[in-house]
């Protein structure tokens, strides 16, 4: 999908960047194969705002998506790819010869009419799943497992993908999009090539309203608020915040690692911090 531009026409068609859909489906989902999505303006079930920023926004079915792939050895039909409010991928709608339908994740270069299969060991192309120790090594894969029959939870998003470097004892090691090396399973399923919508990254949204069909709420600077609102906030004139970056209570943010503990931590390989050779 190629990126489009707008006439100047008013402010807000300004630097307007968006992905051309116009290939997409333009009618519904398969009502069967989506579900209710209740908003919560980023509140608990006390009515208290736990995650800021989150209200409004249009109105969203939620499509199911089929990220186990257990369906082995039966080759579906791709009959369309649709656009999915829910997430920056594309989808596609895949008909099954038993009259069964189902979501993909959809991913580069494939077109409504091709092929798809689920196997332990499949053929290489993009949209076939198999298990990641039946790949050859240096196959590109997103929608990748972490554990047996779970579903795919790594490369997901739009453009996403990892590549499988080697094997070792039962396990693979895969290079993930921030250079993290990991091990993985060999049982595990994934699936080839690279997800859809790589343009995604390159829009320009051009308005603040967009953020807010989007269900974003505007964030206000902590060097803007006041001292009582944010450890940031006060000072004589333009201030720049100080030395250490907060959140409005106080925890170290903006680059500040949180992350410990991690049952997968012994997987890792190299960090994606690890500096990177040149």
């Amino acid at each position: 999908m190629a990126l489009k531009s707008y006439n100047p026409t008013s402010p807000a068609q300004r630097g307007l960047i968006l992905v051309d859909r116009s290939a997409l489906h333009k009618g519904k989902p398969v009502k069967a194969l989506t579900e209710g999505k209740r908003k919560t303006g980023g509140r608990n079930n006390k009515g208290h705002v736990t995650s800021r920023g989150i209200a409004g926004g249009h109105k969203q079915r939620y499509r199911i998506i089929d990220f186990k792939r257990r369906l082995w050895d039966v080759e579906g039909t791709v009959e369309r790819l649709e656009y999915d409010p829910n997430r920056t991928a594309f989808i596609a709608l895949v008909n099954y010869p038993d009259g069964t339908q189902a979501y993909i994740l959809a991913p580069q270069r494939l077109a409504p009419g091709d092929k798809v299969i689920a196997g332990k060991k499949t053929d290489v192309k993009p949209g076939n799943a198999m298990e990641l120790g039946q790949m050859p090594v240096g196959t590109i894969i997103h929608n990748i497992e972490m554990k047996p029959g779970k579903g795919g939870q790594l490369c997901r998003s739009a453009g996403t993908y990892a590549q499988l470097v080697g094997r070792d004892r039962g396990m693979v090691m895969v290079r993930l999009s921030s250079g993290e090396q990991r091990y993985i399973r060999s049982d595990c399923m994934g699936t080839v090539g690279a997800v859809s919508n790589p343009d995604n990254a390159n829009t320009n949204l051009a308005k603040a309203g967009r953020n807010r069909w989007l269900g974003k709420r505007p964030l206000t600077r902590g060097v803007a608020k006041n001292p009582v609102d944010h450890p940031h906030g006060g000072g004589e004139g333009r201030t720049s915040g100080g030395r250490h970056p907060v959140t409005p209570w106080g925890k170290p943010t903006k680059g500040a690692r949180t992350r410990h503990n991690k049952a997968t931590d012994k997987f890792i390989i190299r960090s994606r911090h690890a500096k990177k050779k040149r």
